[in-house]
Parts: structure tokens; sequence; C-alpha cells
């Protein structure tokens, strides 16, 4: 990870206007990297959506986060639960979402709602697909797409409203 991309996400973090930018990342180890350097700005209301279909690099982004806070659980995409909780410090944790099961953004405030969004940080897989709706304005955005011609090759495009 260059100079110029830690500068980009640290502009992202410092400021709750519109922002854009794109990364690529030729490698896991990259889309970890960038995963890591996330993680030196998430705190207590941070709330990020991955977007992108199967394979493209969201658990494993999440990985880097996991990493930087040595988060000892392995970390898995929860399709079946929901959610998955890591507590960084006691009054700190980590909260990761897979919406993909669910139908709208009106089955997750029945059967999740939105008390974590302020109760710790919230990294959401498939979020702007299903519950885009009632996500807070200053909800980071990131959308993976992988290279049609190289299967290491993802494109992250990274934003925010």
């Amino acid at each position: 990870m260059n100079e110029l991309d830690k500068q980009k996400i640290n502009e992202l973090f410092s400021t709750n206007s519109s922002y854009e930018f794109e990364y690529i990342s030729s490698c896991e180890d990259d889309t970890k990297k960038l995963g890591k350097e996330f993680a030196k700005y998430i705190a207590q209301g941070t709330i990020i959506t991955l977007n992108g279909e199967l394979g493209s690099g969201k658990t494993v982004f999440l990985m880097g986060i996991a990493s930087h806070f040595n988060i000892q659980n392995d970390v898995c995409s929860p399709t079946f639960t929901i959610v998955n909780e890591y507590t960084i410090l006691e009054d700190f944790p980590i909260y990761h979402f897979d919406v993909y099961r669910l139908k709208d953004s009106d089955e997750f405030l029945e059967g999740v709602g939105t008390e974590y969004f302020y109760n710790g940080a919230c990294l959401i897989e498939w979020g702007d697909e299903i519950i885009s709706d009632i996500l807070p304005k200053n909800t980071i955005h990131i959308d993976i797409q992988k290279d049609v011609g190289s299967p290491n090759i993802r494109k992250f495009k990274i934003w925010r409203k």
C-alpha cells in the first residue's frame, strides 16, 4: 500500500462529506493490507458496507481489519447467524454482518435492529443491496469488482454519499 492510498483513507475518515476513490488489489495480501489500514481509523459508530459478488474479497478485507486488532477468532462470513461480534476492548465491539439472506430492511429492523450502529463499529456485507435505506448518511461504502481477465485482481470503489 503506497502513501497516496494511505492519505486517501485518512481523508475519507477525516471528513463526513462526499468522498470517492479507487484502490486496485493485485492479490489477497493487498486486500488484507487495505483492511489493516482501514482498521487504524475504525471507531465507535463507524459503519462500512462491503458489496460485491461471492468470492470478491469482502471477508478477506475483514481479515485485514481483524489482524490489526489481533482478533484471534477465525473471521468468517456470518451468512446464517447474520452477525458475528468481535470484542476489541471491553466497550468497543466490532459487529460483522452478512445480510445476504434477508429480504429487506424491514426484516433487518425486526430481527436485528439499528442499535448496533451506535454501540460499536459495523461491517456489513451486502449492506447497499439489502438495507441501504436505513444506513446513516456517514456510512462508508466499498464496492468490490473482480477483474474478468485476472482472477486475483480486485477493484475497490470506496465512497461516501
